[in-house]
């Protein structure tokens, strides 16, 4: 089960702290991965929610603990190109990552290969099914994480 920190977040959100790197450092420190937003604007890329805020390198999005969530077009073309695990989506029910996980929004059926975003809002499926879950408060899902087996 892969056990992901949304923005960075593990124990509930943090608004300020979202996607700052250390941020999400200290959640991959804890043996997290990291769904983080990324923005391509005039060939630098950002972390951030709603704008830009943190400028970082290419080689930082690598790591292998990122879910890269692209925030606009140009993101998600470039993180392709550089191969880089990412996705994107709008509105969708459910989105296709570049390494082949059905990331599903809030609420959406499950599938075996489904990342279960958010369950705290409501989610009533058997979380067992799915292979990863992405939460602001993943401390409370007791998993061994994909990464630790």
């Amino acid at each position: 089960m892969f056990l992901i920190a949304h923005r960075g977040n593990i124990s509930g959100p943090q608004l300020d702290l979202e996607n700052n790197p250390k941020y999400l450092n200290n959640a991959i420190s804890k043996g997290y991965d990291v769904e983080v937003d990324v923005w391509y604007i005039n060939n630098k890329l950002y972390l951030g929610h709603d704008e830009p805020q943190y400028q970082i390198e290419l080689d930082y999005l690598k790591n292998e603990h990122f879910w890269c969530h692209c925030k606009n077009i140009e993101a998600l073309e470039f993180l392709l190109d550089n191969e880089v695990h990412c996705f994107f989506h709008d509105n969708d029910d459910a989105t296709l990552t570049s390494r082949g996980f059905i990331w599903t929004f809030p609420k959406k059926k499950l599938t075996k290969s489904s990342i279960c975003v958010l369950p705290e809002n409501g989610f009533d499926e058997n979380l067992n099914y799915c292979t990863g879950i992405c939460s602001d408060y993943i401390t409370t899902y007791n998993y061994k994480s994909k990464r630790q087996q």
